[in-house]
């Protein structure tokens, strides 16, 4: 382990980890990236030079957030420099895509729980308890900062009312929030990993290429299984059903991406264009139903016509 290996994973994950309070707006999607260096240098100098490594960075970036009045953060560190380490053994294992994402979602899931229950035994509450006590206590003091602005205006009391109607919401679906959150976060750091791998000419796993993924076609039970249920149901089983629609849902969302993505690269549509067609899908919901019809109904009617060749 040299300084220099040192120096570029202390510095790269410091960088992106405090992101999020120095740079506005985008900050906290460089804070999602944290991983990537430790995924770097522990593919690069193994597992047992990745853990010293994590161990020093650990360390160092320990004492720049208590220096910065950021005492927190070295749990978050703690987290993502594990995530890395373990994202590096997948890779090196070579495992389908779609596999690599289940398993490293449920790990991060577990990991991150798992943190926040010995974090809780000091305040004698359970994870759940403390992400919906953590959002209402931003929320509530959000609601009270609008109240010393606008202390005669009706609005804040509309805001309230909004504030209790979103916990009400929130309190109902944080568990497929919190799937699709790690999902996507580990989705983004096993993609912007392939460019990293090959400038610094590490093997990349030979996943399949983006635009040919595909759901597994026994996950249009989960729909039918979930939407019954939601809808002849209630209590606890309702409340099983709506989270898992919620990530089925999601999982569709993808799969239409991938068929938008193999058809963008198929005429060449130029750069300019795609960002425009993400930027819409991002911005235009309706768009969210369309990629969940497509990816749903691509099971059967295979609009990329590469499965069917592809299994005769």
């Amino acid at each position: 382990m040299k300084t220099t290996d040192v120096l570029g994973c202390v510095g790269g994950a410091a960088f992106l980890l405090l992101a999020s309070a120095w740079i506005p707006f985008i900050g906290p999607f460089f804070s999602l990236l944290t991983p990537l260096p430790f995924l770097c240098y522990a593919t690069r100098l193994g597992l047992l030079q990745g853990i010293k490594l994590a161990a020093v960075a650990v360390f160092f970036i320990g004492i720049l957030a208590n220096f910065m009045g950021q005492p927190q953060t070295v749990i978050f560190v703690i987290e993502f420099s594990i995530i890395g380490m373990g994202l590096s053994e997948l890779f090196r294992r070579e495992l389908a895509f779609g596999r690599t994402m289940f398993l490293s979602t449920v790990f991060m899931l577990l990991l991150g729980l798992g943190l926040l229950f010995f974090i809780g035994l000091s305040k004698n509450m359970g994870p759940i308890e403390m992400i919906l006590g953590y959002l209402a206590e931003h929320l509530n003091a959000t609601v009270g900062a609008y109240k010393e602005m606008n202390p005669e205006g009706s609005d804040a009391q509309a805001l309230e009312t909004y504030v209790k109607a979103f916990m009400l919401v929130i309190s109902k679906i944080y568990p497929s929030l919190m799937i699709i959150g790690t999902g996507f976060a580990l989705w983004l750091n096993i993609v912007i990993a392939k460019p990293l791998f090959r400038l610094w000419g590490l093997k990349y796993p030979p996943f399949e290429p983006l635009d040919r993924w595909r759901s597994p076609e026994p996950l249009v039970w989960g729909v039918i299984i979930s939407g019954f249920a939601l809808f002849l149901s209630s209590g606890s089983i309702e409340f099983l059903a709506i989270n898992a629609l919620i990530v089925i849902l999601a999982i569709y969302i993808f799969h239409g991406l991938s068929i938008v993505l193999f058809f963008l690269n198929k005429y060449k549509v130029p750069t300019w264009i795609r960002i425009g067609a993400y930027v819409l899908i991002m911005i235009q919901q309706l768009f969210f139903v369309v990629l969940i019809l497509a990816g749903l109904f691509d099971q059967w009617a295979d609009f990329r016509r590469i499965h069917r060749r592809a299994d005769s």
